[in-house]
């Protein structure tokens, strides 16, 4: 319904008021390829937890952007794991790059499903060769980690835990098969295993949770096979159980899958941080719709959580969780889900949205620390609520209202928001090994 002149004037001014008070309490960023721009986040440095989110899964600024905030972090403030929104085998290749483990060449090459872009690209590829180049330098012990928290790699998952029992007790490794064999004829169509439940057949869960007992009962029969090795073979069979719950219970509501992936990612990120010790110190990469406390959105009044309001209630103040948005420019998404990545426009936000009052500052790259005293009024103006913008690996602008704004607080959701008025699609990289390109390197590149 459209406001009357009268009630449309009464709405400009209250935006005014607060487009004025957003612009006040923004600092203006530079780029983020500048030395100066990561001085802008040392503040963030105390927390043991900094969670760096994503508007889009396709925005090269967001990348360029936490890749710089993170190494900020890890150089200066002893950071010393980045944990993905991606499976945990794929940035287990990473990872045994990054920090030179021994490791056997995977049967698949990282990050070759869809959406193939949203890891396998150039600006990630920089970041990791970053990674690479410092801990070239470090003892072992002080090398930073690179891990996966999804819960998506069955197929893969499966392969790594009878892996490494083929290495360490081939009898056990029979058993495994056995055990999970059960999934053997989803393992190419997971999904699939949740229609074959839902109409009526047996499921594998009491066999993929015996699996996982067996396993860590036997965690400390061979200690000459060192720690990582024992503590990826056991990840990845929390990975298969995860796996069987969440394809089990998919088509009974988006709910109950998505609360189990993000309970999955916070677990993960849980076991990371054991594994690493009283030191460990994270940086999480992942959409907003993850990283943002729930209970602040839509998504939360209707039931769902995510791993952002798991941290906030686990860690407190000693985790900061920042958004990041943008008003318009190119994104790389798909137009269906397994569809080919396109470069589309991202319309100019909403007039209703959170993003549009950033836009109207003028700043073109901003700050805003929602968390100091002093700003106790503007997150009092801030709390809408308001429209929100989300673009997954899917970008439909022709439905964007319906398909990509949900309601949120935002200075509830986030501690800070990071604001690129325009943005560019990041570059994707082959999908397939260039010839003679290295086939260590998990990107062949």
């Amino acid at each position: 319904m459209a406001l009357s002149p009268e009630a449309e004037q009464v709405r400009e001014r209250t935006n005014r008021e607060l487009i004025d008070l957003l612009h006040e309490a923004g600092e203006h960023l530079p780029a983020p390829e500048q030395d100066d721009f990561t001085s802008y986040f040392d503040r963030f440095g105390p927390a043991k937890i900094v969670m760096l989110g994503e508007a889009t899964h396709g925005t090269s600024e967001f990348y360029r952007a936490r890749a710089a905030i993170t190494r900020q972090l890890i150089e200066h403030h002893g950071f010393n794991i980045v944990a993905i929104e991606a499976d945990w085998p794929d940035a287990a290749a990473l990872d045994h790059l990054v920090r030179q483990l021994p490791s056997e060449p995977p049967k698949e090459r990282s990050f070759e499903r869809f959406p193939t872009w949203m890891w396998r690209n150039i600006e990630m590829k920089q970041f990791i060769d970053h990674l690479r180049f410092r801990n070239d330098a470090c003892a072992a012990d002080c090398r930073v980690e690179f891990r996966g928290l999804d819960v998506y790699s069955l197929s893969s998952s499966i392969a790594a835990v009878i892996a490494y029992l083929e290495r360490v007790d081939p009898e056990r490794a029979r058993a495994a098969r056995e055990r999970y064999s059960c999934l053997t004829p989803w393992q190419a169509d997971p999904a699939g295993y949740g229609r074959a439940v839902l109409s009526g057949r047996d499921n594998c869960e009491d066999e993929v949770v015996a699996q996982l007992h067996e396993l860590l009962s036997h965690r400390l029969s061979h200690p000459e096979d060192g720690g990582e090795a024992f503590f990826n073979a056991a990840q990845n069979a929390r990975i298969v159980r995860a796996a069987e719950q969440y394809y089990r219970i998919m088509y009974r509501g988006s709910t109950e899958s998505w609360n189990l992936r993000d309970r999955h990612m916070f677990d993960t990120l849980q076991y990371v941080m054991q594994q690493r010790g009283p030191q460990a110190k994270a940086v999480v990469w992942a959409h907003n719709s993850h990283i943002g406390n729930a209970a602040a959105t839509s998504m939360g009044w209707a039931g769902e959580f995510n791993i952002g309001e798991l941290v906030r209630n686990a860690y407190g103040d000693e985790a900061v969780l920042i958004g990041f948005g943008t008003d318009r420019g190119t994104v790389a998404a798909a137009s269906d889900w397994g569809g080919e990545m396109e470069m589309k426009s991202v319309r100019p936000a909403r007039d209703d949205s959170y993003e549009y009052l950033f836009r109207r500052t003028g700043l073109a790259r901003s700050l805003t620390d929602l968390r100091p005293p002093g700003r106790g009024e503007l997150r009092d103006r801030l709390t809408g609520p308001r429209l929100e913008r989300a673009i997954g690996v899917i970008y439909r602008p022709e439905t964007e209202l319906l398909s990509h704004y949900f309601e949120a607080v935002l200075p509830e959701q986030f501690d800070a928001f990071v604001w690129f008025e325009e943005t560019k699609a990041v570059t994707p990289l082959a999908t397939r090994a260039v010839t003679g390109a290295a086939e260590t390197y998990p990107f062949g590149f």
